[in-house]
This record gives structure tokens, C-alpha cells and sequence, in this order.
């Protein structure tokens, strides 16, 4: 978040405060303007996580104070958790609908209405963190994610990342690719269509919900983000494999949906606070990840959790299919193949980089410095 977006938008708040007392000046147009700039503005937003996971609802939270702030609580933005209003996998309905103005959810879990919007938070050995930001700012990402909303009366704005995830939890260890023929999985988005290719029985479960469904014995194993998370919600009590790398999610973004016709009646000076305080809440996400989750891992090995990496048939199986997947997908569909062929530029680009940079250097220093 850049200092100069928030002065941009807090002068334009200003400024707007200080023309709706002035007196004649230079007429009705001036006054006029201020009027609408200082119009009180009162909305709601549902979020697909609940208050318990600070980290991924936390932007939430953020987004809601720093509208209030810079526009003197004229412009009110009330969060309400899962599953306060809606269940969490029907946020994006709930925002199209104009239930409410704002959603905070993942595209991915509404693959069932364009598979495209999976890119708007992640795909299969897609890009990491930096990347997805990378793309989506800078590299058309965010511009080809707007046209693919437009059809449902949206419009978005990243949230925050979650980083590379987990691999999830496992009632018992996986020896080999067999091993998942059968087996039970919460699992969304793509990364749920290449583990149902694999052989999985695959369901998609809201946060909530996993739980009840490991510990009764519903599902098999579970993935959900990382260790911060995955110790709130208890996994660990039932299941005692926890598996990486989380391969379907090596940079999840989290997305707010705003309607679109609750958005153009904004002022435009709201607007401006908006998306300014959206970009300060999306940089926290990560961050916040990357502090708790090393401490969490620690913790959950004290418990007697058992780390282990995929066995590398399963790794390879699921880049074969996933390509495979994704080449589908591309066939039936002109704007997946467009979006698609944008990206895999942009991913090839990108891992050439990072290999050359980050990489070299992690692989070098990490093992050195504290590495398992």
C-alpha cells in the first residue's frame, strides 16, 4: 500500500468536508460535489470465513476501519462472518443478488459457474504469492478477472494471499499414487477435479464443516490452508499426516466482490477509499501467514502430527493431469483458452526468474539456517 493513495483519498475526503461549509465560493457545482462526497454511505459484507481465522478474515476487518477512517465514518461497511447471512460457499450469490454489497470469498469455489474464475485465486502448479500478485496487478490478470465478473454484476479487488498452502491431512500415510484410489477428500476448486482425475471421491466443504466430517469419518483427509489455520479448526486431533506441498494451491488470493450497481452509485471519492483501503488490507494476508504459521507448525509437531512430503508419483500424476485438465477446459472454452495461454506466458516468465533469483538462494541458505 503506497503512502500517496491514501493521501489521495483522504484529501479527497478533506476536501470535500471542508467545501460542504463553505458559503457562495464559485456556486452550486462546488456545493453541489460536496453534497454527494459527503453522502452517508451504510453497507454489508459477508465474508466465507469466520471470525475465529484472524488471518484470512482479518482484511475483513481492516477493509472496514480504514473506510471508516479516512471518510470520517461516513462511509460505513458492516462485516458479518460465515455464516452470519449466507453460507460460506454462496457468497458470490449473495453479492450478485445484491443481498449484500461486498463479498470476501475465493473465485475458485465457483468454478460450477465459469471454470475461468479458478485463475482469479489459484490453479494447479500455478503461480506462488508473489506471482499471482505479480500477475494480477501488472500483469493483465486483474483486467481479464474484471471481464469474467462483469457477466454476474461484479466487479473485484484482491484481498490478501495465503501463500503456498498445505498438502492436508491424512488419517492414514500415502505410500503411493494407488493409495488415493478410493479415498475421501475436502478438496475445492481445480485442485479438486485433478485429485477426482487421481482417483479421489471429492467434496467441497466450507471451513466449518470439515471437522465434523473427518472426525465422523465423512471424508479421509481434508486440505485447508496451513498450520496457523488447520490447528484452529483441530485437524490434528483426527488426523495425524500432514502432507506437503499443497501442489492445487501454491498462492491462493482471496477476493472482495462488490456489486457492480452498488458500486457505480458510489461516489467517486469513496470509490478512491475503497480500493485504497482494499490494497492496505490485502497486504496484511500474507504477511500474517508468514509470521504465525512457523510457530504453529512447531506446535503441531508437539502433538505428534507426522510431516511428510507427497511421494513424487503422486507429484508428477498430478502436474500430468492437471495439464491435461487445463487443456480441456481450454477446448471448450475461448475465453478459458485466452486467459490461459496469458497466463502460462507469464507463468513461464516468471518461473525463470525466480529460479534464477529466490531459489538459488533458499535452496542454498535455508538448510543452513534452520531447514528440517
Amino acid at each position: 500500500m503506497e503512502r500517496r493513495d491514501f493521501a489521495k483519498a483522504a484529501a479527497g475526503v478533506l476536501g470535500a468536508g471542508l467545501l460542504a461549509g463553505c458559503g457562495e465560493g464559485p456556486g452550486a457545482r462546488r456545493r453541489s460535489a460536496a453534497v454527494q462526497t459527503r453522502t452517508r454511505v451504510q453497507w454489508r459484507l459477508t465474508s466465507s470465513f469466520g471470525r475465529s481465522l484472524d488471518a484470512i478474515y482479518g482484511p475483513s476487518e481492516i477493509l472496514v476501519q480504514r473506510v471508516a477512517a479516512l471518510t470520517d465514518g461516513l462511509f460505513e461497511i458492516r462485516a458479518y462472518p460465515a455464516p452470519e447471512i449466507v453460507p460460506p460457499l454462496q457468497v458470490m450469490d449473495a453479492v450478485q443478488q445484491g443481498t449484500v454489497h461486498v463479498g470476501q470469498t475465493a473465485g475458485y469455489y465457483y468454478t460450477g459457474k465459469n471454470p475461468a474464475l479458478a485463475f482469479d485465486t489459484t490453479i494447479p502448479f500455478g503461480l506462488n504469492a508473489r506471482g499471482q500478485n505479480a500477475w494480477l496487478w501488472h500483469g493483465g490478470g486483474l483486467e481479464r478477472m474484471r471481464e469474467l465478473y462483469a457477466d454476474f454484476n461484479i466487479i473485484n479487488f484482491p484481498s490478501g494471499n495465503t501463500g503456498a498452502q498445505m498438502g492436508g491431512w491424512f488419517r492414514r500415510p500415502l505410500g503411493s499414487l494407488r493409495e488415493l484410489s478410493g479415498l475421501k477428500m475436502r478438496i475445492p476448486g481445480l485442485g479438486g477435479a485433478v485429485m477426482t482425475r487421481l482417483g479421489v471421491s471429492v467434496q467441497n466443504l466450507a471451513g466449518g464443516d470439515i471437522f465434523p466430517a473427518l472426525e465422523r469419518g465423512a471424508i479421509d483427509a481434508t486440505e485447508f490452508v496451513g498450520p496457523y489455520d488447520d490447528e484452529k479448526l483441530g485437524f490434528f486431533q483426527v488426523a495425524k499426516h500432514y502432507y506437503y506441498p499443497g501442489w492445487w494451491e501454491p498462492g491462493a488470493e482471496i477476493t472482495f466482490l462488490v456489486n457492480r450497481t452498488a458500486w457505480d452509485a458510489l461516489p467517486r471519492n469513496y470509490q478512491e477509499v475503497f480500493q485504497s483501503a482494499a490494497r492496505e488490507a490485502s497486504s496484511h494476508m500474507l504477511a500474517t501467514y508468514d509470521a504465525r504459521n512457523p510457530a504453529a507448525l512447531d506446535r503441531l509437531l508437539g502433538h505428534g502430527v507426522q510431516l511428510h512430503p507427497f511421494p513424487e508419483d503422486i507429484m508428477l500424476a498430478g502436474m500430468r493431469e492437471s495439464a491435461a485438465l487445463q487443456e480441456e477446459l481450454a477446448s471448450a472454452d475461448s475465453t478459458y483458452r485466452r486467459i490461459l495461454a496469458e497466463w502460462r506466458a507469464f507463468r513461464a516468465q516468471n518461473a525463470r526468474w525466480f529460479q534464477t533469483t529466490d531459489q538459488t538462494y533458499e535452496n542454498f541458505a535455508f538448510p543452513r539456517v534452520g531447514g528440517r
